[in-house]
């Protein structure tokens, strides 16, 4: 069966790579190429943001957290880190607790923030990864083809719509919107443990640090705001503070495809995938499971 995949954000070339590998013969047409999307500019430590329905949500996690986990052991570009999320108010585990196998509570949370959850997740290095499951695609037989296209295609047995935002065109659906989200990245200066809280991340890398953020919903604009970068940088710096010394390397924007609820679903010939708000990553190799089981459905 032929499928054609629209595109190659993580999403979309995660499900690429599930089926090219299960034997389908799979061909990414995508407008921007992996390092031009989205998921390019992701921090991309595992954990639900941005995404519903609750359930759902914390399958296609538990199954993406499994995989990164056995990635991590020969893919450079996933690393498992520890790491604390601080919270304003005492908060009931959420609904992934479960997957974690040593999330624990935060006994002494910092000045401003009343509890926290310290746990190991994996951490993926976008600007490796996403070439990586080129290669793996390429490898499996699939190939990536950059296409402006005006809708979705009509000329294989089936399609997987991994638009994001552009599914505002691909599936007339006016329900994703972009939460503009602004991002540093700073040279690495000796940070190993990733922190989370509220509106701030700090991610360590192997080379660099991703330093956020901001989530403005309906929000279109793409260019870094150069005081916003100041803003994010004083903020993380209160908490994590060997980045005062830390040199700016760059600032990106990203939109992230928000939407009331993740789609994934088979509707004819086509397989709807898109609407992952801030969890393409943590929900990717889920979604791309489920999306297998589509297909071979079919």
């Amino acid at each position: 069966m032929r499928v054609i995949v629209v595109g190659a954000g993580v999403i979309g070339l995660t499900c690429a790579v599930r089926l090219a590998e299960n034997g389908y013969e799979v061909a990414v047409l995508a407008r921007d190429l992996p390092l031009e999307t989205t998921s390019s500019v992701a921090g991309a430590i595992w954990g639900p943001y941005l995404a519903e329905p609750a359930d759902r949500v914390a399958a296609w996690a538990k199954a993406s957290y499994d995989e990164f986990t056995k990635l991590a052991d020969h893919e450079p570009s996933v690393q498992l880190r520890h790491g604390r999320e601080l919270l304003e108010e005492r908060t009931p585990d959420p609904a992934w607790a479960d997957v974690l196998p040593d999330l624990t509570r935060v006994a002494s949370p910092p000045t401003g923030f009343a509890d926290g959850w310290a746990f190991t997740a994996p951490v993926i290095e976008m600007p490796q990864y996403l070439p990586s499951l080129v290669k793996r695609l390429e490898n499996a037989g699939g190939t990536l083809t950059r296409a402006a296209l005006s809708g979705l295609p009509s000329s294989a047995d089936l399609v997987v719509n991994c638009t994001g935002l552009g599914a505002r065109l691909t599936a007339a659906d006016p329900t994703v919107t972009p939460v503009r989200g602004q991002v540093l990245t700073v040279a690495q200066c000796g940070l190993s443990e990733w922190l989370i809280a509220d509106s701030t991340v700090v991610i360590p890398r192997s080379n660099d640090v991703i330093v956020g953020g901001t989530s403005e919903a309906g929000d279109w604009n793409l260019a870094a705001d150069p005081a916003v970068s100041t803003a994010i940088l004083e903020r993380a710096a209160e908490l994590v503070p060997q980045l005062r010394k830390a040199t700016v390397l760059r600032a990106r924007v990203g939109l992230r495809p928000a939407r009331p609820s993740v789609r994934c679903e088979l509707v004819g010939k086509v397989i709807h995938c898109y609407g992952h708000g801030g969890s393409g990553v943590t929900l990717s190799w889920g979604c791309a499971d489920e999306v297998l089981a589509l297909t071979n459905g079919l």
